[in-house]
């Protein structure tokens, strides 16, 4: 089955593809099922590349001579990620017995925006209430009883304009996060000056930090530290890491910023680059750490409205992270401060299996 032919026809599909014989062994592989699976799963046995009883069942079925099937699966990596895998026979040739060909169709975007589309509204509608009837009701005192209270309709008028620029807030950060949920499983391209970065998304919050006394302090390696990613993104993850150490953390106190090398990234692997990004705040309860990267989810509901927090700034930097194939962790203690760590590879690492 492995011959320059078959392996030229299966390097040119996009979907990942394997080929196994009458054992259920993976006798070609496509670059993209390589990519998905490991470089060395030729030769290995399917039991061992693709951990799912039911992908097993559908094989066995297939190889003794029952019809194609088709079924759905979900892999589980940085991130979850769904496929429809279609099994087919392969008939016995003069060189090899009779064997199926596995072909692994990414639902994942599909599955996705399924999802998206469901908490959007049970979701979005509850945030949306809010603001939305403090418009209708103040619209409706403008035009009666405040019609000709000058000072009525300015402090209205204030309130309507913060309600709807907060409306405004909350549209802006649910498109950026359905376009990173749909872009998640891609890996982003290009090359980042992760040191240089920080420093100019640090610059853009100094004037803010300044006006309540608070200093930004951003250590550093001496040589250039670079990561393989996407710019905009990453600017948006450390740009709401810091904004937030800033504007959660007490008047006249510190936000700490360090960019060094690691070994290992935890519970991922391979080097890497960590990004710390520590305050002197109040600290985040335990209870609440696990749950932080929720969409919508808030710690203080009150506090984080009246910030303009929509509560979805860390979703955002935990599915950005993760399509970096990253890591995101928060160690926070009450009284001393809150510390996020952003673990990226760095540029010498090999590329990351999903």
């Amino acid at each position: 089955m492995d011959t320059p032919a078959t392996t030229a026809v299966l390097d040119a599909l996009l979907d990942p593809v394997l080929l196994l014989d009458s054992n259920k062994s993976i006798v070609a592989a496509n670059p993209s099922a390589r990519d998905l699976l490991g470089n060395q799963i030729k030769g290995r046995s399917l039991a061992l590349a693709i951990r799912d009883p039911e992908v097993l069942d559908a094989v066995n079925e297939v190889l003794g001579g029952g019809d194609q099937q088709q079924i759905g699966i979900s892999l589980m990596g940085p991130f979850r990620r769904n496929f429809d895998i279609q099994v087919a026979s392969l008939a016995k040739t003069a060189e090899s017995s009779a064997g199926a060909i596995l072909i692994m169709h990414d639902m994942t975007a599909t599955r996705n925006a399924e999802q998206m589309r469901a908490d959007f509204v049970a979701n979005v509608s509850h945030e949306l209430r809010s603001p939305l009837s403090s418009l209708v009701g103040f619209i409706e005192t403008l035009r009666g009883a405040a019609r000709d209270d000058e000072a009525a309709r300015d402090r209205f008028l204030d309130i309507m304009d913060s309600e709807s620029k907060r409306m405004a807030r909350l549209i802006d950060d649910l498109l950026s996060l359905s376009k990173v949920e749909a872009n998640e499983h891609i890996l982003p391209e290009g090359k980042v000056n992760i040191g240089e970065l920080i420093a100019d998304v640090s610059n853009t919050l100094f004037a803010r930090a300044a006006e309540r006394q608070i200093k930004i302090d951003l250590s550093t390696t001496s040589s250039p530290l670079f990561v393989p990613g996407d710019r905009d993104e990453l600017t948006e993850v450390f740009h709401n890491l810091i904004d937030n150490a800033v504007k959660y953390c007490p008047d006249q106190t510190l936000v700490r910023i360090g960019i060094e090398e690691v070994a290992r990234i935890p519970q991922i692997g391979g080097a890497g680059i960590v990004i710390s990004v520590a305050d002197e705040g109040d600290g985040i309860p335990a209870e609440h750490l696990p749950r932080l990267t929720e969409r919508f989810y808030r710690v203080d509901k009150g506090r984080s409205r009246k910030m303009g927090g929509t509560g979805l700034g860390l979703a955002i930097v935990k599915h950005i992270v993760n399509r970096h194939r990253g890591r995101l962790s928060v160690d926070s203690t009450i009284g001393a401060g809150t510390v996020f760590r952003v673990y990226l590879p760095n540029e010498k690492t090999d590329a990351i299996n999903p």
